[in-house]
């Protein structure tokens, strides 16, 4: 029974280590579309402890996401990753703008044990037809986070397709506001980041869109004014989905822009036919107004300026007689007296051989008595006796 058990045991390793292998996670994206990818903490949980489920030993640790092109330290341009709280998921979306492949590495780090564990997600983007109409709007309570899940993007489209009057609407892109030059709130409740949305469709503006570029409207968003809701056109059922008027946008691309004018034809452009013939040699030039800017104009400034520096130096100086003369008597007298007494304390000094009696060993400062230094190596007797003071009985009366 026992060695059933093991093997049980076995094949069930076996099969979790099979299935926890390194698999690359693929998508296939089209150019101009939002790309999302949940980074679910419960995923790198189990390839952290995989016999969580054996053991009945489950954890909810923190993690912290990092990633990375491949070979490369940053995210493509087009990329990002957000993550609010360690014990948050994490979130990787954007918006490609060309067709290609990109190799994004992903390292989870749990923040309890300091393991690192590593996946791979593979990024083909495929060329596709630009949406003619777009529009752009903000949202102002909402956050970057909030808005990624897709549940949470399937209530902000179904909200916008009434105000489009389409169903056929697709969200282009998401941008965080504080990526687009926008304050950081204060942290309370009721102040959000704000989010940009980006829709596209191939059906034609809505009218209570086309009411964003009447003068009317302009006027009063230019006027800093509380711009009210065109009649008609309040369309979100969940008041995180209102759109702020005065910073929509719309995007007409049907009509394709004229490209860049071909260049015209000058004298320096060669004719068709023509043949071109190099000079032999390259014209003469004198080097010498070169060589007098480059090295005779600054060697000259040197000179100049040497010659300077030597006139301050040398004689420019005062001198001591000459600044003697120029002092009074009285404080001439003063300072020769000053350095006399220094001199003849010098001399006193070193006439005397005696040291201080302050500076020997064992000197009581104040009966001038001297005491032989203590022999002992007893870490209880301290090398230096306490000074005795005269007792009160031997002080004369």
């Amino acid at each position: 029974m026992a060695m059933k058990r093991s093997w049980v045991f076995f094949l069930a390793v076996c099969a979790i280590c099979s299935l926890g292998a390194d698999a690359d996670i693929k998508f296939n994206i089209p150019v101009g579309k939002l790309f999302t990818f949940e980074l679910m903490r419960e995923t790198f949980q189990n390839d952290f402890q995989p016999l969580s489920v054996l053991t009945g030993i489950l954890y909810n640790d923190p993690m912290v996401f990092k990633c990375n092109l491949q070979y490369s330290p940053d995210l493509p341009g087009w990329l990002r990753l957000t993550q609010r709280h360690p014990y948050d998921n994490g979130f990787l979306y954007g918006t490609p703008t060309s067709a290609g492949k990109s190799i994004i590495e992903i390292y989870a780090i749990n923040k309890r044990t300091y393991e690192t564990t590593k996946e791979k997600l593979i990024i083909q983007a495929f060329a596709e037809n630009m949406l003619p109409y777009q529009a752009e709007f903000f949202l102002k309570l909402r956050e970057i986070e909030k808005v990624l899940p897709s549940s949470v993007q399937n209530e902000i489209k179904q909200d916008l397709q009434k105000l489009w009057k389409t169903t056929e609407l697709q969200i282009v892109n998401i941008t965080n506001a504080l990526d687009r030059g926008g304050r950081v709130p204060l942290p309370l409740a009721g102040h959000y980041e704000g989010v940009y949305v980006k829709v596209g469709s191939e059906q034609y503006f809505s009218e209570c869109l086309l009411k964003v570029l009447t003068p009317d409207q302009q006027r009063q968003c230019q006027a800093g004014a509380r711009v009210k809701i065109p009649g008609g056109c309040n369309y979100c059922n969940i008041p995180g989905n209102c759109i702020t008027w005065c910073k929509t946008q719309l995007f007409d691309f049907s009509s394709p822009e004229p490209g860049a004018p071909p260049p015209t034809m000058g004298p320096g452009v060669l004719e068709d036919g023509g043949v071109f013939d190099p000079p032999e040699a390259p014209p003469s030039r004198d080097f010498l107004p070169d060589y007098l800017v480059t090295v005779i104009v600054p060697l000259v400034l040197g000179l100049i300026l040497l010659a300077l520096l030597a006139y301050v130096m040398c004689c420019r100086r005062e001198g001591v007689e000459k600044r003697n003369i120029k002092t009074s008597e009285i404080q001439m007298y003063h300072h020769h007296t000053i350095h006399g007494n220094r001199d003849e304390l010098r001399s006193m000094a070193e006439g005397r051989r005696v040291a201080p009696l302050s500076t020997l060993p064992m000197f009581n400062f104040r009966t001038g008595e001297r005491f032989a230094p203590l022999q002992s190596d007893s870490p209880s007797i301290p090398l230096i006796m306490a000074q005795h003071e005269p007792s009160v009985d031997s002080m004369p009366r």
